[in-house]
């Protein structure tokens, strides 16, 4: 189906036209002149234009070179001429128009152009959006590792809500392998061949998450000389992880909210709605009914992500997995030549707290290969802290608002109010880099923009 756009100064020929495109499956709107047309294009997308040439106003040649001059998606045009104007139609096609058709025409000989013409259009929309979606490219989804029943219930769940189209809000401490768990749902879903598209919201700059998400029309803001297509549309059929959701802007969560109940949305800068078939799967290291009580995000945009939950636990309290966790990560990382790890080194590992989850685990296991020695991990090549079972500041809040106890001087008495446990242990990295901004939000696992977001928020701007 194709939507169309008829624009002719004869009433009764543009409604038989339209009643017959429509007869054919296609949705028909009609237009008496070029300037009428014009209007409803800048409101509306059409995918064919079937245009006479010979109209009162704005004739056929001034729409086809309005459109082709300031329509970033122009639509696909098909010129409709008596046997006087033939020249004009064949100069209609040097400035860009697909076809023409000269009066009288068959019915059935003008629905197999606007096939024809339809089928440009989809393809020429479809090759932006692959070119797009191929510089978004994901790698390879690593294997999941599940061997404590945790993360064996955590598979059950993913294996049930996959199949569905249903909106899924992932939680756990960072590092803890929310995306891989979305990916799952995605490989296991209906939508497995078609793009799954990510963004860390923590990660972008307040100012350009709009235009990432959403994308923008060519003039929105300054520097913006063509359409963009946002991740929303990158997605359309298939799946879109929003990372660390709980960091969108306040501003930005009503239009998310909107665009997931319509899903529809309009582009930075555009008049134009565009539709969308996404699902989105959502994930954060937030509580979220402590994120709602705070005013940092909407309850009623938490309801309609949070149709299905599913929280991964830390690595602390999944022990079975640590080992065969590790063996994986080491293959991974060393290759065909990956060093072994010896027994020594895999009790450390089990004793070890992890604040900082599988990610800390991996940052271990990369050391550990670059200062091995004839294909042999031993307890010297760990980070001190791992090799000894030392753990440094625990820098990771449960959802009950309690912190580990850390086993050196930067340990403190866990606070009752979750948002004073943050602080404090912001507070507490702080001091020990020297209120070096870069190395804290290293120690803490998090993107330097959320910490600069928490050091606004928890006014520790300045020391």
């Amino acid at each position: 189906m194709a939507n169309l756009l008829i624009v002719d100064d004869e009433k009764n020929l543009r409604t038989v036209i339209q009643k017959e495109m429509v007869r054919h499956g296609h949705k028909a709107e009609t237009a008496e002149d070029g300037e009428a047309a014009w209007e409803m294009l800048e409101a509306e997308e059409f995918d064919v234009v079937l245009c006479d040439i010979n109209m009162p106003r704005l004739d056929g040649i001034g729409l086809l070179k309005r459109i082709r001059e300031k329509s970033p998606n122009p639509p696909e045009i098909i010129m409709l001429t008596g046997q006087g104007t033939v020249e004009t139609a064949i100069t209609a096609m040097k400035l860009g128009a697909y076809d023409y058709l000269t009066k009288p025409y068959r019915i059935a000989e003008l629905a197999a152009l606007v096939k024809k013409a339809t089928e440009k259009r989809d393809l020429r929309t479809d090759n932006q959006r692959l070119r797009a979606q191929i510089e978004h490219a994901q790698g390879p989804m690593p294997e999941i590792i599940a061997e404590s029943p945790q993360m064996k219930e955590v598979l059950r769940l993913v294996r049930r809500v996959a199949p569905s189209d249903t909106s899924v809000l992932i939680t756990g401490e960072s590092g803890t392998g929310k995306e891989l768990v979305a990916q799952a749902i995605h490989r296991l879903s209906q939508r497995a061949g078609k793009p799954f598209i990510d963004l860390n919201c923590a990660a972008i700059q307040d100012t350009l998450l709009e235009s990432e998400l959403f994308g923008y029309e060519p003039g929105a803001f300054s520097g913006a000389r063509s359409r963009k297509l946002g991740l929303f549309e990158l997605a359309h059929g298939g799946t879109l992880f929003l990372d660390e959701i709980m960091e969108m802007p306040a501003q930005l969560q009503s239009k998310l909210l909107r665009a997931l109940e319509t899903r529809s949305f309009f582009r930075v800068g555009g008049v134009k709605k565009v539709d969308v078939d996404v699902r989105v799967v959502a994930a954060t290291n937030r509580d979220p009914l402590q994120a709602v009580a705070d005013g940092v995000f909407r309850s009623d945009l938490l309801y309609r992500i949070n149709s299905f939950e599913i929280s991964i636990a830390p690595l602390r309290e999944r022990s079975e997995d640590v080992e065969p966790l590790a063996v994986h990560l080491m293959r991974e990382i060393g290759g065909a030549n990956a060093p072994v790890l010896t027994e020594p080194v895999l009790e450390a590992f089990k004793r070890f707290n992890w604040s900082g989850n599988v990610r800390q685990l991996r940052n271990a296991l990369e050391r550990a290969n670059l200062l091995s020695d004839n294909g042999r991990v031993t307890l010297k090549e760990l980070p001190p802290e791992v090799a000894h079972g030392i753990e440094r500041a625990n820098l990771s809040v449960n959802y009950n608002g309690n912190s580990q106890q850390a086993a050196n001087a930067f340990t403190y008495t866990s606070p009752v109010n979750l948002r004073d446990s943050e602080r404090q242990q912001i507070l507490s990295a702080l001091e020990r880099t020297g209120w070096h901004r870069g190395k804290t939000a290293e120690i803490l696992g998090i993107s330097p923009s959320t910490l600069y977001r928490r050091l606004r928020e928890y006014d520790l701007e300045v020391k």
